[in-house]
């Protein structure tokens, strides 16, 4: 399969059946609010290293999590009766997204550059990216941050700052969705880590179907 390149002017993506097994599916564009819509409504996003063109990612297996399917292990349930927890939404876009990137950078590196920061801070002044941030005893535990787009929420990276911080966001987070009728939060990528959580890979199919439950959107 060959890969596309997008013109800046023209706010269009080929189909996602053109990705190629490896998911790709275009290079080039912008990370235009506009475009980073239209981008997660049919399962596309970007993905690249600094210093690479914009790379638009279409992966044909999805890992998800569905909310009522979060694992809680046996520890997390004891680290909840021993410490106070709460949730906050947007507690600070900017800084959870740039905590998330420093601790990419130390760890193995990160595709979180100053230009994607700045668009994803243009998302959540439109109303579409949320941060999400887990307090234990009223101090911040962890956190992650994504694109919320009906019923769907698309998760993008995390952080901690106390142990089980992450979790402890993920968990709280998963209880929430499943209150509000959420259909899934997508993971994009398989990882150990999310799969521990109760995340599991579905069908192209599937996730089309769910997308378009979720969204109202999806090319024909």
């Amino acid at each position: 399969m060959p890969v596309y390149r997008l013109d800046e002017k023209e706010i269009s993506f080929p189909h996602p059946e053109y990705a190629r097994a490896d998911g790709l599916l275009a290079v080039g564009g912008d990370l235009s609010v506009e475009r980073l819509l239209l981008a997660y409504t049919h399962g596309i996003f970007p993905w690249y290293n600094p210093g690479e063109e914009i790379m638009w990612w279409c992966p044909k297996e999805r890992f998800v999590i569905f909310p009522s399917e979060i694992h809680i292990s046996r520890s997390m349930k004891k680290y909840r009766k021993k410490h106070e927890l709460q949730i906050a939404f947007n507690r600070d876009f900017a800084d959870t997204v740039h905590r998330c990137r420093v601790k990419r950078e130390f760890a193995e590196g990160t595709w979180i550059t100053d230009e994607m920061e700045a668009a994803y801070g243009r998302l959540n002044k439109a109303g579409y990216a949320l941060s999400v941030e887990a307090l234990e005893d009223g101090a911040l535990a962890g956190g992650f941050y994504g694109v919320c787009i009906g019923r769907c929420f698309f998760g993008e990276s995390m952080f901690s700052e106390r142990e089980n911080g992450s979790k402890a966001a993920l968990i709280l987070f998963a209880e929430f969705l499943e209150r509000k009728g959420f259909l899934f939060l997508d993971c994009q990528f398989h990882t150990e880590h999310l799969e521990s959580m109760g995340g599991r890979s579905i069908s192209w199919e599937e996730y089309v179907r769910l997308l378009k439950e979720g969204t109202g959107f999806f090319l024909g």
